[in-house]
């Protein structure tokens, strides 16, 4: 079944065309860049033209931070509580990177 909208689409496109709208755009004549993977390729994109980052790499940022407060901590209730928190974390970048995929 066609999109309602094909034949204004299409003419659309032949109007552009016509133009010479197409001519002369960045890469053209070049093969398309290789995609790793292509069911993500544009959210991916998107992310990394907006300065955007995936949650495993924001939550590995916090457990780094963590870890680094681990080390400056000599109460032991205080470290179980940081260590619990850092365990927390890693599941959750395990679940996000599980998601990422």
């Amino acid at each position: 079944m066609d999109h309602p909208l094909i034949d204004l689409i299409s003419a659309k496109i032949a109007e552009a065309e016509a133009k010479g709208e197409f001519n002369n755009l960045p890469g053209a004549g070049k093969p398309l860049p290789r995609v790793d993977d292509p069911e993500n390729a544009l959210i991916r994109r998107i992310m990394e033209e907006n300065g955007a980052e995936p949650e495993f790499i924001t939550l590995g940022r916090e457990l780094k931070r963590l870890r680094g407060e681990l080390a400056g901590v000599t109460d032991e209730v205080k470290r179980r509580d940081i260590m619990k928190d850092m365990s927390m974390m890693e599941a959750r970048i395990d679940m996000a990177r599980k998601a990422w995929r």
